[in-house]
């Protein structure tokens, strides 16, 4: 049994399916397909911060996407209930991150630096690399200088630091669900369907039917707020108190979004920046290439809009590709202007 086990795994390591031949999650799927790209993913955050790295770097990029696509598209997280769709998304998301992150680790000349760790630990090239491929903004990364961060104003006692993460988390969850329920209960059919429907509906008159739209977007974007901040509480406890990481480590992801006077504040500066470089190098840096800085923003929020779309994909297979791009790329233009 362990024998043909090996043997119809080296046969479906480089495999990729259709989607309409997605595997259940198990232990056989587990090793064929999503560890192979993450092992290899921490591979590569290993040999960028090596100098005399980049060939092999270049040579691996290609197979880690490979690797990366054939493992989003191939395995289905939710057992059967489309009400754990999230997972697949978030699975996929991971998968595009790994691709668009070692892409940009792929053309590096120099090797990475980290200039920021706990205090008392002695430097280690397996933990370096280990932060990079979890580190998300660049904390204490020579990549992430020009990164504002938002001011800290939670206690510097490490103690009572962890007690204010534990209470936000908290908090955040209660207010997540509170404005998710809300939502969903202007229309319990639409809103448990994952393919989704419309928010207008067009039996009402037209000013009932703009408030009712009006008031579950803003119920959704506070339940997507608090759904980000409560996860960063968590990811930061599980950081502070099992990883024994300084919390300098976790600055704040947040800054009062909603005291934000412009679009530039809003999406530059308040709102979380956690996929920043992501978008920057999908879409950001070609652009910049050919407009300057305008193509720099529109690029930025068209890899945005890309990024968005592969949610909408998992959900509903028909959806168009300029529906997204539109939202975001109009974003870039009250940014320009």
């Amino acid at each position: 049994m362990a024998w043909s086990f090996l043997e119809s795994l080296s046969t479906d390591i480089l495999r990729v399916r259709r989607v309409s031949e997605r595997l259940p999650f198990d232990t056989y799927t587990f090793f064929a397909y999503v560890l192979p790209p993450c092992l290899s993913y921490h591979v590569v955050a290993l040999l960028v911060i090596l100098p005399g790295t980049r060939m092999l770097r270049i040579a691996l990029w290609p197979l880690i996407s490979l690797l990366a696509f054939r493992a989003a598209v191939s395995i289905d997280f939710t057992g059967g209930n489309p009400v754990l769709i999230y997972l697949n998304i978030d699975f996929a998301l991971l998968m595009f991150c790994y691709v668009v992150r070692t892409l940009e680790w792929t053309f590096l000349k120099d090797a990475l630096k980290r200039h920021v760790r706990p205090t008392g630990s002695s430097p280690s090239v397996l933990m370096d690399a280990l932060d990079l491929s979890i580190n998300m903004r660049g904390v204490g990364w020579n990549w992430s200088k020009s990164l504002r961060f938002p001011p800290d104003t939670r206690p510097t006692s490490r103690l009572w630091f962890t007690v204010h993460v534990l209470l936000s988390a908290l908090y955040h969850s209660f207010i997540c669900d509170t404005f998710h329920v809300m939502a969903r209960a202007f229309s319990p059919e639409t809103f448990t369907n994952p393919s989704g429907d419309t928010i207008f509906d067009s039996t009402l008159p037209p000013l009932a039917r703009y408030v009712r739209s009006s008031t579950i977007t803003i119920s959704m974007a506070v339940t997507i707020y608090a759904a980000l901040q409560m996860m960063y509480d968590i990811a930061t406890l599980f950081g502070v108190i099992v990883l024994q990481q300084d919390r300098a480590q976790w600055p704040p992801v947040f800054d009062k979004p909603w005291k934000a006077d412009s679009l530039r504040d809003f999406w530059g500066y308040r709102w979380h920046q956690l996929f920043r470089r992501t978008f920057v190098i999908l879409g950001g840096r070609p652009l910049r290439f050919i407009f300057g800085h305008a193509g720099y923003v529109m690029g930025s929020f068209l890899g945005s809009g890309i990024f968005h779309n592969i949610v909408l994909l998992m959900l509903n297979r028909s959806v168009e590709w300029w529906c997204m791009l539109l939202a975001f790329g109009m974003m870039a233009v009250g940014v320009i202007l």
